[in-house]
C-alpha cells in the first residue's frame, strides 16, 4: 500500500476534490483490500473517511476490513421485479466526508439512477469538494478496449474514458506476479471452491493474465510520467523516492530482479539500492552460493546500483528499517522457493513483506518478467 500520508497532504492542500485510483490487471490482486487498509490508516490519522460503496465479493479477509469504518447505506432501486443496490450519491453528498471510498469505477448504474455510470457519480463528488479513493481494472480503460481484445481475447463492455484516469492526482498500480494470483485463486481467496475450475479455464488463464499485467504496467507508467511532469524538481524527488531491490544467494531470479530495478530507476531518474541481508544461517553458505552472490552484487554495481550488505537475524525487519532510513519508496522482491515443512510452519519472506511493508510500493517479480 502507498503511504496514506502522501494522499492526505494532497487532500489538505486541495480546493476541489482529489482523486486517487488503484489500478489492477485482474480481480483478486487486492484493490479493494488495499483501499480498505488505507481507509483504516487515514482514520487513524484523524481523517473523516467513509465507505461510499465497497464490493467485497464475499472474500472473508476483505469483509473483515470493513468493520470499524463508517459505511453509507446503499440506495435500493426496484428493477424488473427485484431490487438493485447502488451508491447513494445524495446521501454521500449530504454526509460530506473529507474522503469517500468508492469501488468499481466502471460499474453501470441501475436505470433510474442520476448518472448512467459510477465514475460520473465520482465526478460529482469531486466537484462538490469530496476527495475520493477508487479502483478499476486496466481492461476497463476505453482506449485499451481493442488492445485488450487482441491481447487477451476479452470483450469488455463496461469502460471509463481515459480522461478520467488522467484527472487522477495519484494512480497506484497493484502489481502481482501471475503465479501468485493463480495461487490465490487455487486457495479459494478470489472465488468459491466450486468456481475455481471454471475460472482457470476462462479469465484466469496464465497467458491472458500475463498480457493484462503488461498492459497495466505500461498504462500506470504513462500516468506516472504525466503526474511527475506537473511537479517541481523538489516535489518530483520526494514523490519518486528511491528504489530497493532485495536479493539472496539462493534466489534464481536475481538477474531478473536486477534488470527490473535498473529499468525502473532509469525510467524514473532516481537512485537505487541492491540490498542483501546475511542471516546467521547464511554466514556458512556454500562456496557456490557465495560465488553466485558476489557475481550478482558486481552485476548490480555495473548497472549503477549502490550495493548494501546487512547482517541481521530477521531479514524482513532489516530491509524495512533500511528502506525507511534511506528514503526508499519502491521495493522489488522475488519469490523464493520453500520446502513443504517451511510452508506448514512459517510464513514465507514474500508473505511477510506483503503484510509488513505498509507505506511502500511493493513489486513481486516472477522469473519470467
Amino acid at each position: 500500500m502507498t503511504n496514506p500520508g502522501a494522499f492526505l497532504d494532497l487532500v489538505r492542500r486541495a480546493r476541489r476534490g482529489r482523486l486517487k485510483i488503484y489500478v489492477g490487471f485482474a480481480s483478486g490482486v487486492g484493490k479493494t483490500y488495499h483501499m480498505l487498509e488505507e481507509a483504516h490508516a487515514l482514520q487513524a490519522h484523524g481523517t473523516d473517511v467513509v465507505l461510499g460503496f465497497i464490493e467485497t465479493h464475499g472474500r472473508p479477509d476483505t469483509e473483515a476490513l470493513v468493520e470499524g469504518l463508517e459505511v453509507v447505506p446503499r440506495k435500493k432501486i426496484a428493477y424488473r421485479g427485484g431490487t438493485l443496490e447502488e451508491l447513494d450519491l445524495d446521501a454521500l453528498l449530504a454526509r460530506a466526508p473529507e474522503i469517500a471510498v468508492v469501488d468499481e469505477l466502471a460499474h453501470t448504474n441501475a436505470p433510474g439512477s442520476r448518472h448512467p455510470k459510477r465514475y460520473l457519480d465520482v465526478l460529482e463528488l469531486l466537484d462538490a469538494g469530496i476527495n475520493v479513493i477508487s479502483a478499476v481494472n486496466v481492461q476497463h480503460l476505453e482506449s485499451l478496449n481493442d488492445l485488450v481484445h487482441r491481447a487477451a481475447g476479452l470483450v469488455v463492455r463496461e469502460t471509463i474514458p481515459d480522461s478520467f484516469l488522467e484527472r487522477a492526482d495519484q494512480v497506484v498500480n497493484l502489481d502481482l506476479a501471475v503465479e501468485d494470483l493463480l495461487e490465490r485463486l487455487r486457495e479459494g481467496k478470489i472465488v468459491s471452491e466450486a468456481e475455481i475450475p471454471t475460472a482457470l479455464q476462462n479469465f484466469f488463464r496464465e497467458q491472458k493474465l500475463a498480457a493484462l499485467r503488461e498492459l497495466s504496467l505500461r498504462e500506470v507508467a504513462e500516468s506516472l510520467d504525466r503526474e511527475l511532469t506537473a511537479l517541481t524538481p523538489k516535489e518530483r524527488r520526494e514523490a519518486i523516492g528511491r528504489i530497493m531491490v532485495c536479493i539472496s544467494p539462493a534466489s534464481p531470479r536475481a538477474e531478473v530482479l536486477l534488470r527490473r530495478g535498473s529499468r525502473v530507476a532509469a525510467h524514473l531518474g532516481t537512485e537505487w539500492f541492491v540490498v542483501y541481508v546475511e542471516t546467521p544461517a547464511e554466514s556458512r553458505m556454500s562456496a557456490e552460493k557465495a560465488r553466485r552472490l558476489e557475481a550478482n552484487l558486481d552485476h548490480a554495481r555495473d548497472h549503477g546500483a549502490e550495493v548494501m550488505r546487512l547482517r541481521a537475524r530477521d531479514p524482513v525487519q532489516a530491509l524495512l528499517d533500511f528502506a525507511r532510513s534511506h528514503e526508499v519508496q519502491r521495493i522489488i522482491i522475488g519469490r523464493t522457493a520453500r520446502t513443504l515443512p517451511e510452508r506448514l510452519t512459517r510464513r514465507s519472506f514474500v508473505e511477510r513483506m506483503v503484510r509488513e511493508s505498509r507505506g511502500f510500493d511493493l513489486s513481486i517479480v516472477s522469473a519470467e518478467d
